[in-house]
């Protein structure tokens, strides 16, 4: 299968989003969607594409991030769940497995909700039940909400290794990073800023894995235990050492764990 992806600007909902595809059109396993982090573009998943040669894998840019362009207006998560329905509908698949990552995470949470039909199995890493969630630490979360901290590129590098690697004792390139617009960021903080899934988690009966690491300071492991207690079935992946971004500083066992899981009948 292809270690590169197939990229491209597609208009869908009235936004055009930049789409990566790998292995497009692999049989024998539904398709997964990558959900991204808050102002992360889509290339720095492309080692976790790469390592699950056997299934297609798509992951686009959110509006502003990336190569996407800026939004016109701001979104909700609902709203971004059906833009991500639609260009499901643009890529004739009616139903994928899905990998949220930290705000990616909300979304799918998003998705998994209003498009139970079309979801799969679904994995929720480093994430959150939204505004309801337990604090991480204030200095790295203060970042967060200063734009000029995230959307300049040389504070954005400066201040990287702290924000994502915070907690963590193994090393992660970041050198696919972009930094992503002043609308795209902060639009994507104001969509999860007063946005909840506690009130649906119970309603949820896919099958749903929650994966978590020990040493995470953006988003503590109670926030783990959270989700896990209030979706009905879920099952729980703690990791240790690899801090908020695990799933690339410890990639082989979350790799390991998550192809388990979804290939599991």
């Amino acid at each position: 299968m292809a270690k590169t992806a197939q990229l491209s600007l597609i208009g869908v909902a009235g936004r055009r989003l930049h789409l990566a595809r790998w292995n497009a059109g692999a049989t024998g396993h539904p398709p997964l969607l990558m959900l991204n982090g808050i102002g992360l573009n889509l290339e720095l998943l492309a080692p976790l594409a790469r390592a699950l040669p056997d299934r297609e894998v798509i992951c686009f840019d959110m509006p502003g991030i990336g190569s996407s362009p800026d939004p016109i207006i701001p979104y909700t998560m609902s709203c971004m769940a059906l833009t991500t329905a639609a260009l499901l509908d643009r890529l004739e698949i009616d139903q994928a497995d899905l990998l949220g990552i930290s705000w990616g995470g909300a979304l799918a949470q998003q998705f998994a909700f209003q498009h139970r039909a079309r979801t799969g199995k679904v994995v929720l890493a480093a994430t959150t039940a939204g505004a309801t969630m337990v604090p991480g630490n204030m200095s790295m979360l203060a970042h967060m909400t200063d734009p000029r901290e995230y959307t300049v590129e040389r504070t954005l590098h400066r201040n990287l290794a702290s924000i994502y690697n915070g907690g963590g004792n193994e090393r992660i390139s970041l050198n696919a990073v972009k930094a992503p617009s002043p609308f795209g960021f902060s639009y994507q903080l104001a969509a999860i800023s007063t946005w909840s899934s506690l009130p649906f988690l119970p309603l949820l009966s896919m099958p749903v894995m929650i994966m978590a690491d020990e040493q995470d300071q953006m988003v503590p492991p109670a926030n783990a235990h959270l989700l896990h207690n209030a979706i009905p079935g879920s099952r729980l992946e703690m990791f240790d050492g690899g801090g908020h971004l695990f799933m690339l500083s410890q990639r082989d066992l979350f790799i390991a764990k998550m192809r388990a899981f979804l290939d599991e009948d």
